[in-house]
């Protein structure tokens, strides 16, 4: 799945064509992706004006001068490409070439501006839904999300107070979306590496000190990735087709066995399994 800074890399790239602008016509080609859509989807989104643009946790909104807002959850393969918006993405200057609609192209919004942004997705786990915007916070797919973690109401003496007496281990207390908004199996495992915090640790046993380190680490990380243009591991393209590149980055994920990137440090990547999930980590950097 796309964690924050892939989706937040995607909603960057969208601006140009999308926001504030306004929706020419939408285009469904099926009736649904993991389910199904909500009625008249295409007709309430067919002339409506994109006010803005934004992202919470791992969703799109997209919030229309109809008191409405677009949730879109990419899913496993899902992305959103833009066609018709010049190479050299100056907002506002297009060409009127598209390329064929494929297969896997579900959802096509024509733009006025001759802009086409196209939402593909091969094994369809991706979502859409329409919602009041005055509603998106009660929304289920929204409600009893945690803060952003780049956000002022994530800080350390927040997340000390949410992890207090759990006996859980950090790394799955850190995926509870409830706790934190965003954060994935890929940059948890590399924040808790930067931090010098074991995947395993119970997450009620952290010092205060460690706590502080570790909310930096993750808002450096998540930062990081997104100065990047996100993660591609398998499916993931940000808007404009190309491939992120922070994977050359990662420090611990996908590192199996590889030496630990700490000078000094003889230990090689450990890989072992969390709750169905893998984590990577160093044993000896890492308590």
């Amino acid at each position: 799945m796309p964690e924050l800074p892939e989706v937040e890399t995607v909603r960057r790239g969208l601006l140009p064509a999308m926001e504030g602008q306004r929706i020419l016509q939408a285009e469904l080609r099926r009736d649904g992706l993991r389910w199904p859509f909500p009625a008249d989807m295409a007709k309430r989104l067919s002339g409506a004006g994109i006010t803005n643009l934004r992202r919470r946790s791992k969703y799109i909104l997209i919030d229309l001068d109809t008191r409405e807002s677009l949730i879109i959850h990419l899913g496993m393969s899902g992305r959103m490409v833009i066609s018709g918006l010049k190479a050299t993405h100056v907002p506002g200057q297009f060409h009127f070439e598209h390329p064929t609609i494929g297969k896997h192209d579900h959802v096509l919004f024509h733009m006025a501006n001759g802009a086409r942004v196209t939402f593909n997705d091969p094994r369809r786990f991706g979502a859409m839904d329409l919602c009041a915007t005055s509603a998106l916070d009660a929304h289920p797919l929204l409600a009893n999300i945690g803060p952003e973690p780049l956000s002022n109401a994530f800080h350390a003496d927040y997340l000390a107070n949410r992890l207090k007496g759990r006996k859980t281990p950090i790394k799955a207390a850190l995926l509870d979306q409830r706790i934190v908004a965003g954060l994935g199996n890929i940059y948890v495992c590399e924040a808790l590496f930067r931090a010098g915090i074991s995947p395993l640790r119970a997450a009620g046993r952290i010092g205060a000190g460690r706590i502080e380190r570790l909310t930096d680490t993750i808002r450096a990380t998540l930062r990081d990735a997104i100065e990047a243009g996100g993660s591609s591991l398998r499916d993931y393209r940000q808007a404009d087709g190309e491939l992120g590149y922070f994977q050359h980055s990662f420090r611990v994920y996908g590192r199996e066995g590889a030496p630990c990137v700490t000078q000094g440090c003889p230990q090689t990547i450990r890989r072992i399994v969390q709750s169905g999930r893998s984590s990577f980590y160093c044993s000896t950097c890492q308590r």
